[in-house]
């Protein structure tokens, strides 16, 4: 059974749902040695804390929750993670879980 975002982080804001960047990827996975591959990631900092949800497109995926000693140290990872995955061809796209 999935838990919505939402349930796990009840202190995010309307705004702050808004703002999550959300990025899909779909062509061949190198990474993976596979031919197609259909997959989304999202993040989200709350403050201290950096919520990453992904999986493939039309699932409810994976949640992970890492806390950061300061406010800056998070935004610092989500400016490496978004660098990182648009590295690797994710292109950000309209948050459907907004």
């Amino acid at each position: 059974m999935s838990v919505p975002l939402l349930t796990l982080m009840p202190s995010v804001t309307l705004s702050e749902r808004a703002t999550m960047p959300y990025f899909e990827f779909i062509g061949e996975d190198l990474s993976r040695k596979s031919a197609t591959a259909e997959k989304y990631w999202e993040i989200t900092q709350v403050g201290k804390n950096v919520t990453v949800r992904f999986g493939k497109i039309g699932a409810d995926g994976q949640l992970k929750v890492k806390e950061f000693d300061t406010k800056e140290e998070a935004e610092a990872e989500v400016a490496k993670l978004i660098k990182e995955k648009t590295k690797k061809g994710y292109v950000e796209k309209p948050n459907p879980h907004a």
